[in-house]
């Protein structure tokens, strides 16, 4: 069966980094575009950043842009999302999630979109 598995969150101090990873199975990776979303306590799940099938199109939230990278590595299976620079309302569970698509470098960041989900990971970052 499908499997998205994310790793990477933890607690950090406000201006550091992590990486997170997102690890696919069960599916024809190169096939769909990935996406990060994050949902913190109360609110809706929202886009943070997506990538196309072949690593081009990305495409990010007006509130992570030049702070948060995605990428993809289709020999692995497994997508990205660097974050540097964190802040405390960057504080959520962040989820990896899959959407197929006949578009090689095109995004699309409304949840309802994407077909497979992560089960997601923590972030929390302190000030």
């Amino acid at each position: 069966q499908v499997q998205l598995v994310e790793s990477g969150g933890g607690l950090v101090q406000a201006g550091g980094s992590l990486r997170l990873s997102c690890a696919t199975s069960g599916l024809t990776f190169s096939s769909y575009a990935m996406g990060w979303f994050r949902q913190a306590p109360g609110t809706e799940r929202v886009f943070v950043a997506g990538v196309g099938r072949r690593g081009g199109g990305t495409h990010y939230a007006d509130s992570v842009k030049g702070r948060f990278t995605i990428s993809r590595d289709n020999t692995k299976n497994t997508a990205y999302l660097q974050m540097n620079s964190l802040k405390p309302e960057d504080t959520a569970v962040y989820y990896c999630a899959a959407d197929q698509t006949f578009a090689l470098d095109s995004v699309r960041d409304y949840p309802s979109s994407y077909d497979y989900w992560g089960q997601g990971t923590q972030v929390t970052v302190s000030s």
